[in-house]
């Protein structure tokens, strides 16, 4: 007998489903969800975006383009009559923004279109998100509950950890999320390397790290956007990405709230690692909104090789 609809939903197993099974607890895996399906809404308003981009600035100075906007109100719209957030804080707002009555019980920071410069190029971009149980500024290993990444790439992905185990899932043609990859695990060593900042910026120490993986023939990786770079190690199960210290720049260019401490968990979770070099991501205190890190992560036999260059001085 040919295969049918209800042989091939025998098979499948849809978000909230898997988060039930892995014993998510109910507000939280309500709350995933819930993104999740914005991540629908973000992903129609870039096909509807095009290439007709109106371009304007975000609050930290880079060029903002009025579907970042738009992705950050779908977002905060969202999160507003979901009844389990009490403060949003994205990087396209000066400010932590108050939600509901006060009585929610998550606190979620959001990048909303991370890499939306490389629209026009027909790359892929993501969304990033954080749920936090308490105050977003301090330790990320204090507060962070969950995270998730959404990918707008030829599929629509999301990857999501709640504190047991990382996973994927493809948004299909009936537009449910279902298991892509359950439990991902990052190899100890991998043979990928995606590198951020200019070569003449970076210190010596870093420098020769990256010259330890050329001479072992890692092979270069790098598109410039955050979501799809961390998504290839993930999925290709081992490597580095790193947007390293630089010489006039020593705190980096990545957001430590909005980008690193979500990634980190994710990464975290697979059985990887994600230092700035010296200190776990995850360990480093939120003091501003703002707040910048170099970041290493990835398999863990890289990141700590890259401390030991780093160490050695840069």
């Amino acid at each position: 007998m040919a295969e049918g609809i209800s042989d091939y939903t025998k098979f499948v197993v849809d978000l909230r489903r898997h988060m039930w099974l892995a014993g998510v607890e109910t507000e939280l895996r309500r709350l995933i969800w819930q993104i999740a399906v914005t991540g629908k809404y973000i992903s129609a308003k870039i096909h509807e975006s095009n290439r007709k981009l109106a371009g304007l600035r975000n609050v930290y100075g880079e060029e903002q383009l009025a579907l970042d906007r738009s992705a950050d109100e779908i977002l905060k719209n969202q999160l507003h009559h979901s009844g389990f957030v009490r403060q949003y804080a994205s990087e396209e707002q000066e400010a932590i923004v108050e939600i509901g009555e006060g009585n929610g019980k998550y606190f979620v920071t959001a990048d909303p279109l991370d890499g939306s410069s490389l629209v026009d190029t027909n790359l892929s971009i993501g969304t990033i998100i954080g749920i936090h149980r308490e105050t977003f500024l301090t330790e990320g290993a204090r507060s962070m509950v969950a995270a998730l990444y959404i990918t707008y790439g030829p599929l629509i992905t999301m990857v999501y950890s709640a504190g047991k185990g990382t996973h994927e899932f493809v948004l299909n043609r009936e537009g449910e999320y279902v298991l892509s990859q359950e439990n991902i695990r990052l190899n100890e060593q991998g043979s990928i390397y995606s590198l951020g900042g200019l070569r003449k910026d970076w210190t010596d120490g870093h420098l020769r790290f990256v010259e330890f993986l050329e001479e072992r023939g890692y092979k270069l990786r790098y598109s410039g956007g955050f979501v799809p770079d961390i998504n290839q190690v993930l999925i290709k199960k081992g490597g580095v990405f790193t947007y390293p210290a630089l010489r006039k720049n020593p705190h980096g260019k990545l957001r430590l709230l909005f980008e690193l401490q979500p990634m980190a968990f994710i990464a975290t979770q697979a059985g990887g690692m994600a230092t700035d070099g010296h200190r776990d991501i995850l360990s480093i205190p939120v003091e501003e909104l703002d707040q910048c890190s170099p970041i290493y992560i990835g398999s863990s036999f890289e990141i700590r090789k890259a401390a030991e260059f780093l160490e050695q001085g840069s």
